[in-house]
């Protein structure tokens, strides 16, 4: 019977890198070992107190800080194992050419200890933190450890892609849009043809239905997408590539609320939870196109869309605008005091009160060509 070959393949410049910190990981442990030292790792403290804002660069940055991880100290052995045992499957997944979920690398690492009754993860809210450790130990996305998460966010618009070498056409796909995967990296996803000249990302699926519908897309040569709420790591790291490497202008259409000055934030300057990516994920460029605290009394909308703040929204628009990135900024200081003065918080589909395509045919039109928004 004949042997099946197996053909190993073709690894581009990130998976090579990739492949060789995991490989500099691996000698380290084994030199460690030949000199009968204690195996170690740094791995950089994923902690609030270890993120800065940086200045020149708004962004978010993780600082110095790390914390050692050693294979014979008794409380940091079986971290030490997992560790490894995450770098041993990324080995295999870039190998083999490819890739799985963060769920789908737990069960390939799940087993029983040999000789114990101990498990190498006692479940997958144990593995996830230790993927986390490894990406900022090798300095790698986790897209490019070839892990990917839930697929969430949609696009469409004026651009021609090729998806793992199928041609993708942005403007003929229909109600549906094309769902936005979570590995976006070049290696996948390559820009083929552009002819928007912005892109308009809105908060949730519902809103992106309207412009979709609409074709606003069409009518102001953009691409529009959206993240279903907070924008998962695919939609923003593809974003980010739609801004640095096609040169488009991010504008966001957000609730009036805590939560899309927060979302804002995470697209404008990065995360606090990945501050250790934001280079390649923030986006300082963005601006805020609306909803504004303004916009009640300006679009002239009804009582009957107002929703009253909450002491929770409260405390959540006061913490925000002690962000250092907001609070040297007079506009964004403004924009929120006049929310917590108004005593409600508005959502986009508000607009919808005023006509079913308000929001495309007067409201985002107007902001863009007055330049009316927030940075």
């Amino acid at each position: 019977m004949a042997t099946k070959k197996t053909v190993k393949p073709l690894l581009g410049p990130r998976d090579e890198r990739t492949l060789g910190q995991l490989t500099g990981l691996a000698d380290g442990v084994v030199a460690a070992a030949d000199k009968k030292r204690d195996p170690h790792m740094d791995i950089p403290t994923r902690a609030l107190s270890n993120v800065r804002y940086n200045q020149s660069k708004k962004i978010l940055e993780m600082g110095a800080n790390t914390t050692r991880r050693q294979l014979f100290n008794l409380s940091q052995a079986k971290s030490f194992m997992q560790t490894m045992l995450v770098a041993s499957g990324t080995k295999q997944l870039i190998d083999q050419g490819k890739t799985t979920s963060i769920r789908g690398l737990f069960y390939l690492l799940k087993h029983t200890i040999e000789g114990t009754r101990e498990e190498t993860f006692a479940d997958q809210s144990e593995c996830d933190p230790v993927i986390e450790d490894t990406e900022v130990l090798l300095g790698s996305l986790r897209e490019e450890m070839h892990l990917y998460a839930q697929k969430r966010g949609d696009m469409v618009g004026q651009l021609v892609l090729t998806d793992q070498g199928d041609e993708i056409d942005c403007s003929r796909m229909g109600s549906g849009g094309y769902g936005i995967p979570s590995i976006v990296e070049p290696e996948t996803i390559r820009f083929k043809k552009c002819d928007a000249r912005f892109v308009l990302h809105v908060e949730k699926d519902t809103v992106w239905q309207r412009f979709n519908e609409d074709k606003f897309w069409r009518k102001h040569k953009c691409i529009l997408t959206h993240g279903g709420g907070q924008p998962s790591r695919g939609v923003r790291r593809l974003l980010y590539r739609l801004h640095n490497e096609l040169k488009l202008p991010v504008y966001c259409l957000l609730d009036n609320d805590p939560w899309g000055y927060y979302i804002y934030s995470v697209i404008k300057q990065g995360s606090i939870n990945l501050a250790y990516e934001s280079r390649r994920m923030a986006i300082p460029g963005a601006r805020f196109l609306g909803l504004r605290s303004k916009d009640f009394e300006r679009c002239k909308l009804s009582d009957s869309v107002k929703i009253n703040l909450s002491d929770t929204d409260r405390r959540r628009a006061k913490q925000i605008a002690n962000y250092p990135w907001f609070a040297k900024k007079k506009p964004w200081q403004v924009e929120i005091k006049r929310m917590l003065a108004n005593g409600f918080k508005l959502e986009v589909e508000a607009l919808i009160s005023k006509d079913i395509s308000y929001v495309t045919e007067e409201y985002a039109p107007a902001r863009l060509k007055e330049k009316d928004w927030l940075d």
